[in-house]
C-alpha cells in the first residue's frame, strides 16, 4: 500500500483565518504526513487566532489520527495584497488592525521564514477575497475587480515568486480554484470568476516557469463548495451546496477532508510528474451540462432522480 510520507518536509500554507475552511484541513492532513506547518494568517485577524488556538477552541480540529494535536512551528502576519512595506498605504498602517504589526508583506514574511528555517519544500495558497462579490459583474466597479484579482490571483504569483528561490527542488505548489472559472455561477460575482480564470491559467504558465527555474511543480484544486466561514460572505453558499447536492454525480456533501487528502497528494512525491494541472475534487459537478432538478424536465422520466437510481 502506498503511503504519503511527508516527514522531514516543511510546508508554509498561506490563508489560515480558522479552523473551517479548506486551508486548515490542508495543514492537519499534511501535518498527519508528517509535514512542519508553517502559517500564514491575515494580519488583521492574528491575534483573533492566536487566541482561540490558545484557548483550546481548535482542539477538537486539531485532533490528528495518533492521538496528538496538530502544531504549527510559526505563525506569521500576512497581508498578501502588498508585496513590500512601501506598497501599504499611509492608512493602512495606522489602521487599529495593523498598528502593533509590521513587516507583513509577502516579501517581508518571506525573509522573515528565510532567517527562521531556511528553506521550505510545500507551499499552499489559501487565499480569496472580493470586497464587491455579491454584485453582478456588470455592477463590479473597476477597483472591486482590481481588487479581487489582485488578493484573489496575483497573490499566488507573487507568492511563488518570493518563495521560489527557497523552496527545495522538487517542492511542489498549490493553489485553490472553483468551477466558476469556466462555468457561469449567478451570484459569484465581484470579479471573483475572473480571478478564479485567471488563476487557472497561471497555474500553467507557472508550472512552466516554475519547473524550469526551480523544479517545481505547480498545481490547484477546483474544489466544490463548503459551507466555511469565508464563503458566508458570498451569501448564497447554502444554495450552491443544495444545487451541487442535487446535480452532482455523487449526492452528497464534500468535506474538506477530501479536498485536503488531494491536496496532500499532488503535493506529495507520489504525483512527481504532475504539474500545471487543474484537479476536480467537486464530487463530479464539473462533468455536468445538465441540471438534473430543473423544473423544465421533471415531465420527462429519464432525466429524473428515480430513473438515475434505479
Amino acid at each position: 500500500m502506498l503511503k504519503i510520507d511527508l516527514r522531514g518536509k516543511r510546508a508554509f500554507i498561506a490563508g489560515i483565518g480558522d479552523d473551517n475552511g479548506f486551508g486548515w484541513a490542508i495543514a492537519k492532513a499534511l501535518a498527519e504526513a508528517g509535514a512542519e506547518i508553517l502559517i500564514g494568517t491575515w494580519a488583521p485577524i492574528v491575534k483573533i487566532f492566536k487566541m482561540s488556538w490558545d484557548a483550546g477552541k481548535f482542539d477538537e480540529s486539531r485532533m490528528l489520527s495518533n492521538g496528538q494535536m496538530m502544531q504549527y512551528a510559526k505563525l506569521y502576519p500576512m497581508d498578501a495584497v502588498f508585496d513590500k512595506m512601501d506598497d501599504v498605504p499611509q492608512e493602512v498602517r495606522q489602521n487599529k488592525r495593523y498598528a502593533e504589526l509590521s513587516n507583513y508583506t509577502i516579501s517581508d514574511v518571506v525573509k522573515q521564514v528565510e532567517a527562521d528555517f531556511g528553506q521550505i519544500d510545500i507551499l499552499v495558497h489559501s487565499l480569496a477575497n472580493a470586497p464587491e462579490v455579491t454584485k453582478d459583474l456588470l455592477d463590479t466597479s473597476r477597483q472591486g475587480y482590481l481588487a479581487a484579482m489582485s488578493s484573489s490571483a496575483y497573490s499566488f504569483i507573487s507568492l511563488l515568486s518570493h518563495f521560489g528561490r527557497i523552496m527545495n527542488a522538487g517542492g511542489s505548489v498549490l493553489s485553490l480554484t472553483y468551477i466558476a472559472s469556466e462555468r457561469v455561477v449567478p451570484g459569484y460575482g465581484g470579479g471573483m470568476s475572473s480571478a478564479k480564470a485567471a488563476l487557472e491559467s497561471d497555474t500553467r504558465t507557472l508550472a512552466w516557469e516554475a519547473g524550469r527555474k526551480w523544479n517545481l511543480r505547480v498545481n490547484t484544486i477546483s474544489a466544490g463548495p463548503l459551507r466555511s466561514r469565508a464563503a458566508k460572505a458570498i451569501g448564497m453558499i447554502d444554495d450552491m451546496i443544495a444545487y451541487s447536492k442535487a446535480n452532482a454525480p455523487l449526492s452528497k456533501d464534500l468535506e474538506a477532508e477530501e479536498v485536503a487528502n488531494a491536496a496532500t497528494f499532488l503535493l506529495s512525491p507520489l504525483a512527481s510528474a504532475i504539474t500545471g494541472t487543474v484537479l476536480y475534487v467537486d464530487n463530479g459537478m464539473h462533468a455536468m451540462g445538465l441540471a438534473v432538478d430543473s423544473s423544465a424536465l421533471q415531465k420527462n422520466p429519464t432525466y429524473s432522480e428515480v430513473s438515475c437510481k434505479s
